[in-house]
């Protein structure tokens, strides 16, 4: 069941960020972010009461460390991307994400079997190269935007850690006390920036898509996260890069290197593996 609800979640994933990286092309992204995230909040706010759980002062410190986490990564992402290549960027980006949660479950949270350690790795090899784009050649230690890819990463791995911590216990009030504080902290650096967080009406079906599936892809993470391993739950979920390239294959006809369909099949085979060792 956890790692049907992780395979869901990274399609999710990878969905809100294809209309995400849609909506950005005639707005700036930080005010995409900041209103799909809106968007999606009230959905959750409709989803709390199923949830169950109650709001305590764990939940909160949680929830605000989520949240500062969540902008960082989101922030040095985008700035990441303005300044170095896709092909480099999203690669580094994913595989650092996956690996803090995977890193901390193995220390932490339980092994997982021989055969599900072997469909971790085959996980792990999947999200990179499907993350490798066709300008990914030629690149160096002195990439721009290497450092601040790096950064994102670890921001995200902690934010992976950091919405699993919660508990059945804290329902899905965890998860709504992240999302409130990026929204907050994000609205707060676009003000300072003078960044506008508006878009034209043509945007807005795009930016609530994105919204959505993003909150919906969340909820199938932190639930996922209470019926398996850490490890098993984070790096499934960062295969969402998949979901995203193909998307893009078919509604915008972008065509798959040779490297991303390895990528595919490493990810088949890991996810094949998991299931097998459950």
């Amino acid at each position: 069941m956890g790692l049907a609800l992780a395979v869901v979640a990274a399609l999710f994933y990878g969905g809100a960020d294809f209309f995400g990286g849609i909506a950005s092309r005639r707005t700036p992204a930080i005010a995409v972010v900041v209103l799909s995230q809106a968007a999606g909040l009230a959905l959750l706010a409709l989803a709390l009461p199923l949830g169950g759980g109650h709001l305590t002062a764990t939940t909160l410190e949680f929830g605000l460390a989520g949240g500062v986490a969540a902008g960082v990564g989101i922030g040095c992402l985008y700035a990441a991307l303005a300044r170095g290549r896709m092909g480099i960027v999203s690669p580094i980006t994913a595989v650092v994400g996956a690996s803090v949660p995977v890193a901390i479950g193995l220390a932490f949270g339980g092994r997982p079997a021989t055969l599900a350690l072997a469909g971790v790795g085959c996980t792990f090899a999947a999200v990179a190269l499907v993350s490798i784009g066709p300008d990914a050649r030629g690149a160096t230690a002195r990439e721009p935007g290497l450092m601040l890819a790096l950064v994102s990463g670890l921001a995200i791995g902690a934010l992976y850690v950091l919405l699993s911590r919660g508990g059945a216990g804290a329902g899905l009030w965890l998860l709504a006390v992240t999302r409130v504080t990026s929204i907050v902290l994000l609205a707060v650096v676009a003000l300072l920036a003078r960044i506008p967080l508006r878009t034209s009406r043509s945007q807005v079906s795009t930016i609530v898509s994105a919204g959505l599936l993003d909150i919906a892809a969340n909820i199938l993470y932190v639930l996922a996260t209470r019926v398996t391993l850490l490890a098993i739950a984070a790096v499934v979920t960062s295969l969402y890069p998949a979901s995203t390239v193909f998307l893009a294959r078919i509604r915008l006809h972008e065509r798959l290197t040779r490297t991303q369909w390895i990528g595919v099949a490493f990810a088949a085979t890991g996810v094949v593996l998991i299931a097998l060792a459950q």
